[in-house]
């Protein structure tokens, strides 16, 4: 393998999501840098790649940028991979990328999973211009943030944990109305996907009755959207 970073997606839910590239690439590179050792250690083991394995999580990536920087210069090819996922794309990825640039070291990203774009395409909603937020602030700039989106004309996308959705799908009544139309995908790819669309108000009466489970992508049609 070229000495260079490997940026490669994994699966979000169904392990037949993977590429027969990344499990090349995966089996090929000298190193894995991996979010989480345990979980990337079972997709590891499936494929029966024994690449070996290094934690890089939002914990210890600053630390870790310039070693693994220094060791591709040094002729090693390293891959990256999240928990789910491309990674960058609310994962972490975008410090070591940057550093690479920096540094003149070639990157290469495959193509694969991301959760938003099956969840916007599924959405029925207008998606030849759209804006992924991912997350919103927990506290501080939330209302801000909400305030400034409420005038955002494309469809905007964002990444909810369950036990936050009902609070994110009541701030979106607030500043965009309760009959706004949103879409909400939850678990998708896996065993008990669901898609449920219609008016903000409709989606928190359903949560509200259905307590929410697994991790939520959360499509909002733009100001003025039918």
């Amino acid at each position: 393998m070229d000495a260079k970073l490997y940026l490669v997606p994994t699966p979000i839910g169904n392990l037949e999501d993977i590429t027969l590239r990344a499990i090349r690439v995966l089996k090929e590179v000298d190193l894995i840098l991996a979010e989480d050792t345990r979980t990337s250690g079972k997709l590891l083991k499936h494929f029966e790649i024994a690449t070996h394995m290094q934690s890089h999580h939002m914990h210890n990536e600053h630390k870790m940028v310039t070693t693994i920087v220094q060791r591709i210069k040094n002729g090693e090819s390293v891959a990256l991979i999240t928990d789910a996922g491309t990674p960058a794309i609310s994962d972490p990825g975008f410090l070591l990328s940057r550093a690479c640039v920096e540094n003149d070291v070639e990157i290469e990203c495959l193509p694969g999973a991301t959760a938003f774009v099956p969840a916007l395409v599924n959405s029925g909603l207008p998606n030849d211009k759209f804006v992924f937020e991912g997350f919103l602030p927990v506290k501080k700039g939330r209302q801000t943030r909400l305030k400034f989106l409420a005038e955002e004309t494309r469809t905007m996308i964002f990444y909810e944990s369950p036990h936050k959705l009902l609070k994110t799908l009541t701030n979106f009544a607030a500043y965009f109305g309760e009959d706004h139309l949103i879409s909400v995908s939850r678990e998708l790819t896996k065993l008990y996907e669901e898609t449920k669309r219609g008016t903000v108000k409709e989606l928190i009466e359903y949560f509200t009755a259905k307590v929410p489970k697994g991790e939520f992508v959360i499509i909002v049609g733009g100001k003025n959207s039918k």
